[in-house]
């Protein structure tokens, strides 16, 4: 591989066969004060200079190349972003983002060392490619709360979310996907994992982002994959997508461990609990101290069937009420303690949105 262009890896977990494979220089960041705010983290103190290896190469930059299979025909189409671009001098991390899970969060901590973070994701893939439409593990009601939550980790910076409508990028070759983050979207820096795919029949690899990055006079970060602590090696995915021989962090794995219950998992693989979202509605019938909703009102993935304690509910973000939940084939039940206060179960019956948040007990 050729020299002059840059890349941030972090000692922390490294591999000396994936390091050895670019040529390095070790540097230092600066120490600095944190104070992560999760509940299951009490942590606040100094965070000491990290050991990283980067490349030769002293521009700042960029790696772009997203999806997972575009076609090789000519595309001359603007982007097409949901919302209007303010991406110029920021750095992007790429990737679905459907968990938002701790292997998303490393690309967004990445991104913040090196500028304003932002995450650029696609919309309309399952449409444009035939995919079974999904419920979203995280709701989209409820991404604003999660990457507020990345902040402490961001150095206090909330990352900013980007999507681009998957069909205006799908026919684009690497080279012009390239081309159009730094012409059209004027992004500073590009962050992607180290196993990321791009362009025509996903081709591209993390070699070819970097080379491409220092041709546009880019910078690019590739981040190493986060590994899941249970190595969980089967059952998780198919034998194509490399979970069973790597083990890394994924929105498959959560998925899977959500469809099974096993919360304590799940909360391990976001870094946060699982919250389930759902719309307020006439279906929901309030017997007692229990409250009974249909899961046409959820707006995200529930666990699967089963009993689980040590829940809370939330009239929109703000916990109310601590609960035990019960899911069925058609029905989420939130039962209350026995003397729980009438007004409580009427603020969760006028709010427009009820959350649940899922402790470890089942």
């Amino acid at each position: 591989m050729e020299s002059g262009y840059r890349i941030s890896h972090y000692l922390r977990g490294y591999d000396p066969g994936f390091i050895a494979r670019f040529p390095i220089r070790p540097c230092f960041t600066r120490g600095k004060f944190v104070q992560k705010s999760y509940r299951s983290s009490g942590f606040r103190g100094w965070e000491g200079p990290r050991l990283f290896f980067c490349c030769s190469s002293l521009s700042p930059g960029k790696m772009p190349l997203p999806s997972d299979c575009f076609s090789q025909q000519e595309d001359h189409q603007e982007f097409h972003l949901a919302e209007p671009c303010q991406v110029t001098g920021g750095v992007v991390a790429l990737g679905k983002f459907d968990a938002l899970h701790i292997g998303h969060r490393e690309l967004a901590i990445q991104a913040s060392r090196a500028g304003s973070p932002y995450l650029l994701s696609f919309v309309g893939m399952a449409e444009v490619l035939g995919w079974e439409q999904r419920s979203p593990v995280v709701a989209k009601c409820d991404r604003e709360r999660v990457l507020a939550l990345w902040a402490p980790y961001c150095g206090n910076i909330i990352p900013v979310e980007y999507q681009i409508e998957f069909s205006s990028v799908r026919h684009l070759s690497p080279r012009q996907f390239v081309e159009r983050l730094s012409n059209e979207l004027g992004v500073s820096g590009v962050v992607a994992g180290e196993n990321y795919r791009f362009g025509y029949k996903a081709s591209g690899d993390a070699s070819e982002l970097v080379r491409l990055c220092e041709e546009y006079g880019l910078g690019a970060y590739i981040v190493r994959s986060v590994m899941d602590r249970r190595q969980m090696s089967s059952n998780t995915g198919s034998k194509t997508d490399g979970l069973r021989e790597r083990g890394q962090v994924s929105s498959t794995r959560v998925r899977h461990a959500l469809a099974v219950g096993d919360m304590e998992y799940v909360s391990q693989l976001l870094g946060r609990p699982h919250r389930l979202v759902l719309a307020v509605g006439p279906e929901y019938l309030i017997t007692g101290n229990r409250i009974s909703a249909p899961k046409s009102c959820l707006l995200n993935q529930p666990p699967g069937d089963g009993h689980y304690g040590c829940c809370t509910a939330l009239a929109g973000n703000v916990g109310v009420e601590q609960c035990i939940v019960t899911i069925d084939t058609t029905h989420v039940h939130t039962e209350f303690r026995d003397d729980v206060d009438f007004h409580v179960l009427e603020l969760f019956q006028n709010c427009h949105i009820m959350g649940i948040d899922f402790g470890h007990s089942r």
